[in-house]
């Protein structure tokens, strides 16, 4: 099994570097609920068929809820040859650190 390449919220800059490029493969309604500005929204079950709409240069950095379906995301990415890296703990985490998030409408939200 491949080993999945992690990091913790409170691993990554803040801001997040521009060549790091944020996926989220949370389903539709969860996206809605917040999400990190910039991040792409690729629900996992897409992600096979979407790889095109991925930035070719780069680092991917993978969100979900907590962690689950981006490692799953990750851990395929990687055996495919991507620089890839899973968000532990996912958007649970990344919202409790206080990290920004913006609504579907791109405004701004408190958590």
């Amino acid at each position: 099994m491949t080993s999945v390449p992690t990091v913790t919220v409170k691993d990554l800059p803040d801001p997040l570097p521009a060549n790091l490029h944020v996926v989220d493969v949370r389903e539709p309604v969860e996206w809605q609920h917040g999400h990190i500005d910039g991040a792409l929204h690729i629900p996992l079950q897409q992600l096979p068929d979407r790889l095109a709409d991925l930035p070719s240069e780069g680092q991917y950095l993978f969100v979900c809820k907590v962690g689950g379906r981006s490692a799953q995301a990750v851990a395929w990415l990687v055996e495919q040859g991507a620089d890839a890296v899973n968000l532990d703990g996912g958007m649970l985490d990344w919202a409790a650190a206080g990290r920004p998030m913006v609504s579907d409408a791109g405004d701004p939200m408190v958590f």
